[in-house]
């Protein structure tokens, strides 16, 4: 795990809907580069704590932090600008347009010539640099004037991914990334995450165990909205109440 300083940090961060407590006084520490994952079973508050992290929902209590910087007033614009993407459950592209336009719109999201108007992206010849360096880094290249919609589900989501990496994010969130995959499709987009640039910090939803394992430096189990318990692979994998309620006989 990096020893780096700290990318994201939750201060006992909590989510209350009336009564119901989804996530409850949560704390946990993303380090700079660093590989996160949150696992637990269904109702255990894991997206609804990626919605306080990305801003989506405020939270009822507790703070949230960016490298330092105090972010748990801030709207899901402007956290995006300080440096957060995430990937949702189901895939979110403009399927009406081709892959290369889906990334090249994701390259100017946070570019400030995004402000002016009536100019086209095919004038801005580092955009569309930039576009074809991640459509190579994502394999994608091949499928570039393809449209979104006519992808099969498996580059869709390796599409997703690409997306999420094209504004260089400094936090990348994925929830459940692989959900839906065929094992061969869960391999291939596997690999493509274990590459990403450590400059990244990467904070993951998995329900696949050895996903997680394979691919996470630490990892936080959350059951019933709170922590249970987190650490290394090693100490997660030997804990009793983890072995019981998650594991099996791992």
């Amino acid at each position: 795990m990096s020893t780096s300083a700290a990318c994201l940090t939750l201060e006992h961060v909590s989510r209350h809907f009336g009564g119901l407590k989804a996530v409850d006084e949560v704390s946990l520490i993303v380090n700079a580069g660093e590989r996160h994952a949150l696992i637990g079973p269904n109702g255990a508050g894991k997206t609804t704590l990626f919605n306080l992290i990305s801003g989506e929902l405020p939270v009822s209590s507790g703070r949230v932090l960016l490298f330092d910087e105090d972010i748990t007033a801030l709207p899901p614009h402007l956290r995006a600008g300080r440096g957060i993407a995430r990937t949702f459950q189901i895939t979110k592209l403009f399927s009406g347009l081709t892959v290369r336009e889906n990334v090249l719109l994701a390259c100017e999201a946070l570019d400030r010539r995004k402000r002016t108007f009536l100019r086209p992206l095919s004038s801005c010849g580092d955009l569309t640099t930039r576009a074809d360096r991640v459509l190579a880094d994502f394999g994608l290249t091949a499928l570039a004037d393809e449209l979104a919609r006519n992808l099969a589900y498996g580059d869709q989501r390796r599409l997703e991914v690409a997306l999420s990496m094209a504004g260089r994010p400094k936090l990348l969130l994925l929830d459940e990334p692989m959900a839906g995959l065929s094992a061969a499709e869960r391999a291939s987009l596997q690999s493509l995450i274990a590459r990403l640039d450590r400059s990244v910090s990467v904070l993951l939803i998995e329900h696949d165990m050895d996903v997680a394992f394979a691919l996470a430096d630490t990892l936080t189990v959350l059951s019933q909205g709170a922590v249970l318990t987190q650490g290394d692979r090693d100490a997660v994998a030997s804990n009793a109440a983890v072995q019981a309620s998650y594991l099996g006989t791992r």
